[in-house]
């Protein structure tokens, strides 16, 4: 897991091909603008996510992780924070892994929690679980799905 700000997103930019991309699409865009949904940026490679939801406790966020791509979640507004526990320490699975969603839910406590104030981003790869929109209020954010 990576926690950065977006002034320092270059630093980060060499460890996929793709996460620069992902970079010039935040700077280039204006995700203020943007309606939640989908967006397909570079076909299914990379895909935004726009969310504007009510955050939720840290009791009702489930921690979860994905096989299939790496997750870069920039926080717009709202006060978020973010659960995160190594995959490899996650040993109460809610289900099997979905493989059209990519994704598997899990019982088991976040090991940690992270503030991520706007500007402010994420790096969840596989081994990474997280509990993602843990806070009070809205929530804007926007989620880059990038194909491991």
């Amino acid at each position: 897991m990576i926690l950065s700000s977006l002034s320092q997103s270059s630093r980060y930019a060499a460890l996929h091909p793709l996460f620069q991309r992902a970079f010039d699409y935040i700077r280039d865009t204006d995700l203020f603008a943007l309606a939640p949904g989908r967006y397909n940026i570079v076909g299914d490679d990379l895909i935004a996510i726009v969310e504007h939801v009510s955050g939720r406790t840290r009791e009702a966020a489930r921690l979860e992780a994905h096989r299939r791509y790496i997750d870069i979640q920039l926080v717009l507004e709202g006060d978020e924070q973010m659960g995160w526990k190594p995959l490899a320490d996650c040993l109460n699975p809610v289900s099997e892994h979905s493989d059209d969603r990519d994704i598997r839910f899990f019982h088991d406590a976040p090991a940690s929690y992270v503030p991520v104030p706007p500007d402010h981003f994420c790096i969840f790869f596989p081994e990474d679980a997280h509990a993602p929109l843990i806070g009070g209020g809205q929530i804007r954010k926007v989620i880059f799905k990038v194909a491991v």
